[in-house]
């Protein structure tokens, strides 16, 4: 069987692209990009990987990150659809972790609700095919243990809706079953999240009730009128999760996370660099992990986090200029995605709050960020040392942080031009 990564082996040895490099061989602009979305099975506004990318090569995106939650088989698929439509794959992967101490005391890192959530991405995986034994046992954890509360959650809303006068007839493998037949992945392959759920019994719902009962139906379920539009079906799934599914409501089950150690150790084994996926202005007030610049700078230095990422659809586009320049000036690399986790079908490259361009002054800033992607995963899939080691420490080749960030944005650059090449 073809080994996924074989689309960056084949691209040539590493002294050929470095001899590449050298010569100055990259593309001859910045290329549209976007460094975080998530596939199907995840929750996702793409019906299938083939949407999703055919959608970035017709918006004339060329560099495509994934970060899906804890299954990658997805990510052949996602290589041959690239192929496919000239889209150059970038893999990754996102964790939610704990970090106990920080919840304790109340303080807030990347999720504006929860004290001590702590949310991490790895960038340029290349172990997803051939999980090592450390990778598996973390990865298994985590899956059980989202597992065990989205079954609890379900039997509950189950329950409750039951109660209430609908019976929606979906347990955890109805649901899975309802995934599959969207996507066409195994059902092994389907990591339930909230957002599934709250789609299938609003689905159930919309199916079993006749369109002029659904506001008297829903309101009874919830226990309070629903303030949306009784025919807009995200509406109403969203109405379900923050009415019944969230903290402190009747269908809640509490998360169990693993640590940010174990996140940290599980992207190290997948070959990713740790990534810190910054919220900034997406909270307000700005959460105090993160606020000011200089905080957050040393927070992500004391854990050994060198790269960064935001979602820029959440900031406005002054907040966001200062955290990029923030973190360029600290010599962090930074990348900006869209994440696409809900159903609305936004443009894929990505834009600040309310449709508002990134500003042009950062452009070359997060073009950087995806050259330095591009080189490690290839380097890390040719046997080598990536942007950083297996301890999750900086490359220890280079002077000083800065030329190691030029030397991989410039090999990045190599590469992913060297890849447009083979497919014509």
């Amino acid at each position: 069987m073809t080994d996924t990564l074989d689309v960056l082996r084949d691209l040539g040895s590493v002294a050929e692209l470095s001899d590449l490099a050298a010569k100055g061989l990259a593309p001859l602009t910045a290329l549209k990009y976007n460094s975080h979305i998530h596939l199907p099975p995840n929750f996702s506004a793409f019906d299938s990987v083939t949407q999703a990318v055919t959608l970035a090569a017709a918006q004339d995106v060329r560099a495509l990150g994934v970060s899906n939650y804890y299954d990658y088989r997805v990510y052949a698929d996602f290589v041959h659809q690239c192929k496919t439509s000239s889209v150059f794959p970038m893999f990754g992967l996102e964790i939610i972790a704990l970090d106990a101490a920080m919840t304790e005391a109340g303080v807030k890192v990347n999720d504006p609700n929860n004290p001590g959530r702590f949310y991490i991405c790895g960038k340029g995986i290349t172990r997803f095919d051939h999980l090592s034994p450390a990778a598996a046992d973390i990865l298994g954890t985590i899956r059980r243990n989202d597992e065990a509360r989205m079954r609890k959650m379900i039997g509950k809303l189950s329950d409750i809706f039951a109660q209430r006068g609908f019976d929606a007839g979906l347990d955890e493998a109805a649901i899975i079953d309802r995934v599959v037949t969207r996507h066409g992945y195994p059902a092994d392959a389907v990591v339930l999240q909230e957002r599934h759920v709250a789609q299938a019994f609003q689905e159930a719902l919309f199916a079993g009730t006749p369109a002029g009962d659904r506001q008297a139906v829903l309101t009874g379920i919830l226990g309070t009128k629903p303030t949306c539009n009784i025919d807009d079906a995200v509406g109403v799934q969203g109405e379900i999760r923050s009415r019944l599914m969230k903290a402190g409501r009747d269908a809640f089950v509490t998360e169990t996370f693993v640590s940010f150690d174990e996140a940290y150790k599980l992207i190290l084994a997948l070959g990713g660099i740790p990534t810190y996926p910054t919220l900034a202005d997406g909270a307000n007030p700005i959460c105090e992990y993160e606020d000011p610049t200089e905080t957050l700078i040393a927070n992500c230095r004391a854990r050994d986090i060198y790269f960064a990422e935001l979602i820029p659809i959440r900031n406005t586009p002054e907040v966001f200029a200062e955290y990029v320049k923030a973190y360029h000036a600290a010599d962090i690399p930074v990348v900006a995605g869209t994440e696409h986790n809900t159903l609305d079908l936004i443009g894929l490259h990505p834009t600040c709050r309310k449709g508002t361009p990134m500003p042009p002054e950062v452009m070359g800033i997060l073009w950087e960020g995806v050259c330095v992607v591009a080189a490690h995963q290839f380097l890390v899939a040719s046997g080598e040392c990536g942007f950083v080691d297996e301890t999750g420490k900086p490359n220890p080749d280079h002077a000083t942080d800065r030329e190691r960030i030029e030397s991989f944005a410039s090999l990045g650059a190599a590469v992913i031009e060297r890849y447009f090449q083979t497919l014509q």
